[in-house]
């Protein structure tokens, strides 16, 4: 596993205690030399509800540190974009392909939005599944073209997860257990997806259904997210950096020090 930047989460609370950069190997330095970092997703690398810089910016900012030098960041993300919304950025948009083509390092986090909750569908499991076998299959096919498109130089993929498909945290409990239920019966689907994309691929998979609710899914994630309890805040978006970067790192994350019921 490449090494980048050697951070740690401090317990539950969010806040880390270092960001000092590390040596880094020759594989990620080579990835950096070739090109810029480049974001491809929905609202959540977007940045959308935070007012703050979003996590591939901070994640471009602890690996500029890291290497020395500067490290070009093109954060291609949208709000609402589903996997196909990516898929065809890559396939049709100029701009966002000669982004990848100049990049060492992609982010992609998506897929939330393909099983998005609906007042249709309520909180009946079996109205979203259908949208499963489509969401694999752009999976596969957005890193097919990332690799396509940055062929001639090194490039590091990253996949990153969800914590929730849907609302997290208090937010999610306020509607009720059925909602809880779907949302993390949907959230564990969407992630397996991912994750197993980015183990065929040989791809880096950020687990951020752990960063934000620990190993047993005892975190409480609701200090992470933004008043909208959709998208992360700033705390949510460092969180999602220092993952990001201890992934590359090859670390995991830290047990909290204290219940979650003591977290603010």
């Amino acid at each position: 596993m490449l090494l980048v930047v050697t951070v740690l989460l401090s317990a539950c609370g969010g806040a880390t205690t270092s960001h000092a950069a590390a040596p880094t190997t020759h594989q990620l330095r080579a990835a950096l030399d070739a090109g810029a970092l480049t974001a491809l997703g929905d609202s959540v690398p977007a940045g959308t509800a935070c007012g703050c810089d979003p996590y591939p910016q901070l994640t471009a900012a602890d690996l500029e540190r890291a290497v020395g030098h500067t490290v070009k960041t093109w954060n291609d993300a949208v709000a609402g974009y589903t996997s196909t919304d990516v898929l065809q950025q890559l396939e049709s948009d100029s701009r966002v392909m000669d982004d990848v083509r100049n990049s060492g390092i992609v982010l992609i986090e998506v897929g939330a939005n393909d099983i998005g909750y609906s007042t249709a569908c309520s909180t009946t499991l079996t109205c979203y599944t259908p949208e499963l076998p489509q969401v694999e299959a752009n999976l596969r096919k957005i890193d097919a073209r990332v690799h396509e498109l940055s062929q001639g130089h090194p490039v590091e993929i990253v996949f990153l997860d969800y914590w929730s498909v849907w609302l997290g945290g208090h937010y999610a409990e306020e509607r009720g257990p059925e909602y809880v239920a779907t949302a993390e019966a949907l959230t564990d689907a969407v992630d397996d997806l991912i994750r197993t994309e980015a183990h065929a691929s040989n791809s880096s998979y950020v687990d951020l259904l752990t960063a934000f609710r620990g190993p047993d899914r005892v975190w409480d994630e609701t200090h992470l997210l933004a008043p909208d309890g959709d998208h992360p805040n700033a705390a949510g978006h460092r969180r999602i950096a220092d993952a990001t970067e201890e992934t590359l790192a090859g670390a995991a994350p830290d047990e909290p020090a204290a219940s979650p019921a003591a977290v603010p």
